[in-house]
């Protein structure tokens, strides 16, 4: 109905998007609802190019973002509304370089308007809830909930009823609207975890990064500081992660081991994908890391399994976190691991742990011959 609005001037441009062209064409979805809509009109419909074009020239088309890279498909439209169907299953750059596309001609009365529509879950969940939900309310970015009992012309008692079927957290999501519920984890519990002002100055201290080349709403790079007191205390002292491309991404950890070097020696550890292209993923972070102590190793055995060490200690009380606005988002991936929609935080402080505690003594570094695959062990 938004799109609509101004189909009766001249010029006027509106695209709705899912993700997948898959999405668009489902009986009842948002495509062949505007066809039930517009069959009967004056509007003619252009099945190659998935656009209505009305009598006054104006156009409402329909389009998806399957990859990254579908975005640039666009580069060159000038639309006035521009609507995302289901925005958790898009990423934040996709849908932030869409905002480029709104445009319109000196003296237009008609405004520019981005909408979205979305129900919580999937990939896309964290930056919306970020972006709508968390984030201080302002008159250009409003959140309007909408509930199961706002829609009176659904059978909602059946549905209600279909729903029970869901496991605890998609029924949450889509009958109560419930931004904040998160899937229940196995590995890790929110009570292990004291958070505390400082970590001791005399620590041993170890970065590991678990990289990631994504910037579409896949995977995060992640980079956790490990310390390990004298005293035999844990504490995860910093978290760094985002969603960048590998250019940016070089760029953010060469930054962080600057900083890193403010809290003394730091050493650096990365994982090291299997195969010739994480190998050299490896060895072109390395070179950008020059004049730090940067090592490079593969990992073996799954995820649930190489994060077993690290959750025993936490649940021994023995890792504590240092007060960061990182806090939240990293007890919420522990907490809902191995059932969330990311790991990469576990990965990180898994791998850090894992290459600390693999040490004769913990107060020395003992070095190797082949420091790209064995590295200091603390």
């Amino acid at each position: 109905m938004a799109a609509l609005q101004y189909v009766d001037v001249p010029g006027y441009a509106a695209i709705i998007f899912r993700r997948t062209y898959a999405d668009l064409a489902l009986p009842g979805a948002i495509m062949d609802r505007a066809g039930d809509w517009l069959g009967g009109s004056a509007a003619r419909w252009n099945g190659r190019e998935k656009t209505w074009t009305f009598p006054s020239g104006a156009t409402l088309s329909f389009g998806y973002l399957d990859t990254e890279h579908d975005k640039y498909r666009y580069q060159g439209a000038e639309m006035q509304f521009i609507a995302f169907d289901e925005l958790t299953q898009f990423g934040e750059s996709q849908y932030r370089y869409l905002f480029s596309r709104l445009r319109r001609l000196e003296g237009s009365s008609v405004p520019l308007r981005m909408r979205a529509g979305s129900n919580p879950g999937g990939i896309g969940h964290e930056w919306v809830r970020a972006r709508f939900i968390d984030a201080d309310a302002s008159e250009d970015r409003v959140f309007v909930p909408a509930l199961l009992a706002d829609n009176p012309y659904l059978d909602q008692a059946e549905y209600e009823h279909s729903l029970m079927e869901l496991d605890p957290v998609t029924r949450a999501q889509l009958l109560r609207g419930d931004w904040t519920v998160l899937p229940e984890g196995t590995r890790f519990k929110r009570q292990w975890f004291d958070i505390v002002e400082q970590s001791p100055t005399q620590a041993l201290r170890l970065r590991y990064w678990d990289k990631a080349g994504t910037e579409d709403g896949g995977d995060y790079s992640a980079g956790v500081l490990l310390a390990w007191g004298y005293d035999g205390g844990l504490f995860v002292e910093d978290v760094v992660r985002g969603q960048w491309s590998a250019l940016v991404r070089e760029r953010i950890m060469r930054q962080t081991a600057e900083l890193d070097r403010q809290r003394g020696r730091v050493v650096v550890w990365l994982e090291q994908e299997p195969g010739s292209g994480g190998k050299e993923s490896a060895e072109a972070s390395i070179r950008n890391l020059a004049g730090e102590e940067v090592y490079a190793a593969t990992v073996t055995g799954d995820k649930l399994t190489r994060s077993g060490p690290f959750a025993a200690q936490c649940e021994a009380g023995n890792v504590k976190l240092i007060r960061g606005d990182w806090n939240a988002v990293y007890l919420d991936e522990l907490c809902s691991f191995p059932l969330g929609g990311h790991d990469d935080m576990v990965d990180g402080s898994s791998g850090a742990f894992n290459k600390l505690i693999l040490a004769p003594l913990p107060d020395e570094l003992v070095y190797y011959d082949d420091p790209v695959t064995i590295g200091p062990q603390i």
